[in-house]
């Protein structure tokens, strides 16, 4: 019994590992192979394809995904793995669809939408205030929406949301339909409202020509009718994250590195987020290899295309004692094309800022691109991903890489055709190899790089960011279209 207990402590211990060498940035970027996050991604393009093509949160797909990531972190030497259950509102799209004089519009119902009848709705089509102004429902005096469509331009409200700030405003007017027609030439295949409400009504989301078409005419006094018909099935569902944790380091002070597994159900999900899953598995089969000062923790995050659910849950699961030890938190969701974001823990480039101690891990990112001669695009910390719950609620230091959502960084982002044909092999290899040298500097010398940010009264209450996931937080953070966030928080 005595010798049980020793071997346990041994286990658990920062010396468990000192038989290894200690790990340093090139050690650990040396065993990072571009081979080796190209088999990832090709398995989970193989899982996708065999399971209705992917891998969303709630299918076989994702539950097949999960099955693939425990099995490998499994293998992995001086590690403990498990798995965390937690429910989450799945929602499916079964009819969606728009039509003006017998002209069918490509359809996106938005997630958490109230449904039509099976009938759908046919009904006066009415244009709503212009620009921010449809954002209040003061704005709709004069104009009758009672129920009828009305035909609204995505954008950002003073509310901070592109979706639901549009919403609202017209159901409140006694619109029967909101028809919003996006504010750019991009084809989004999802946008969501992140949670069920009394104050939606039926919502679907066209492209932005017949939009504009549309409104057009409108202008011009022409009477329109418009059908529409939206039905969305919404049930709760249990799903999972996975976690891969070192025994060796430092259990008082974590570093965690994290990327969501699920997919969006349009398509395979292998830029979004399938390179972030590869990169950090990657990195914890080189990390294996080493000792270290601190511990390390992966977290592979369910049904983050539904709202966070998984980092959300995580988070406000977590015990005093947890986020005490709890030191950082690295972020990486979708780095396989596109520029080289590093996001921007001071707000000075692409604010908002993080919590103390992201501006340091910013500069590590930095440092390292800076001398591998690759040009760095400034990320803003504007939500959306998981990093979220760390920062708004945990308020500890967080950082990560990004590559983008406009259509010159990702014209697959959302769509079928991120598949294995997305990623650019260098990208990834180059991100990976930089998430390997800030690992490395984070298990050695965390303590005394960043503050040790103690729990707080914020624990379990997250604040909305952005309460309509519209697009997805990446196309904030490009830089390119000014787009708002997708994976808001309510």
């Amino acid at each position: 019994m005595k010798f049980t207990t020793a071997a346990s402590l041994l286990a658990v211990s920062p010396l468990a590992d000192a038989t290894k060498p200690l790990v340093s940035s090139e050690k650990l970027q040396k065993l990072i192979t571009e081979d080796g996050l190209m088999e990832n991604l090709e398995k989970l393009n193989e899982i996708a394809y065999a399971n209705g093509g992917n891998r969303a949160f709630g299918l076989p797909g994702y539950a097949a995904s999960v099955d693939f990531i425990y099995e490998e972190i499994s293998k992995l030497e001086g590690f403990k793995t498990w798995k965390q259950d937690f429910p989450a509102n799945f929602t499916q799209t079964l009819a969606a669809e728009v039509t003006v004089d017998d002209e069918t519009f490509r359809t996106v119902a938005l997630t958490y939408t109230p449904s039509t009848s099976e009938e759908g709705v046919t009904a006066e089509l009415v244009h709503a205030p212009e620009g921010t102004a449809a954002c209040d429902v003061a704005n709709y005096e004069g104009i009758d929406v009672k129920d009828k469509i009305v035909l609204v331009e995505r954008g950002l409200c003073p509310d901070q949301t592109t979706f639901a700030g549009k919403v609202k405003p017209a159901a409140k007017a006694g619109a029967a339909v909101v028809v919003i027609y996006n504010s750019d030439e991009a084809k989004l295949t999802a946008g969501t409202l992140s949670a069920q409400s009394p104050d939606y009504v039926p919502t679907a989301l066209i492209d932005q020509e017949p939009g504009k078409a549309l409104k057009a005419r409108l202008d011009a006094g022409e009477k329109i009718e418009a059908f529409a018909k939206v039905i969305q099935t919404i049930e709760t569902r249990i799903t999972q994250n996975v976690f891969a944790e070192t025994k060796g380091g430092d259990e008082k002070n974590v570093v965690m590195l994290g990327a969501h597994l699920d997919s969006v159900q349009a398509g395979p999900g292998i830029n979004d987020d399938g390179s972030g899953t590869s990169l950090i598995l990657e990195n914890a089969k080189a990390l294996q290899h080493f000792s270290h000062k601190l511990k390390v923790r992966f977290g592979w995050w369910g049904a983050e295309e539904n709202g966070l659910v998984g980092s959300r849950y995580y988070v406000n699961n977590l015990k005093k004692n947890e986020v005490d030890n709890l030191l950082a938190y690295l972020n990486f969701d979708m780095v396989s094309r596109g520029f080289f974001g590093v996001f921007d823990g001071t707000g000075e480039k692409k604010g908002p800022g993080g919590p103390p101690g992201s501006d340091v891990i910013e500069d590590l990112f930095r440092e390292h691109f800076k001398a591998k001669d690759i040009e760095v695009t400034p990320a803003g910390l504007t939500g959306g991903t998981d990093y979220v719950a760390f920062l708004e609620v945990l308020k500890k230091p967080v950082g990560g890489l990004f590559t983008g959502t406009g259509l010159e960084q990702d014209a697959c982002y959302h769509q079928a055709c991120d598949n294995i044909t997305n990623p650019v092999p260098d990208t990834i290899y180059k991100n990976a190899q930089a998430a390997a040298h800030v690992l490395s500097k984070l298990a050695i010398d965390g303590v005394e790089l960043l503050p040790k940010i103690p729990s707080n009264s914020t624990v379990g209450s997250i604040k909305r960011v952005r309460d309509d996931a519209s697009l997805h937080f990446h196309d904030v953070l490009s830089g390119v279209e000014g787009k708002p966030c997708d994976h808001d928080i309510v």
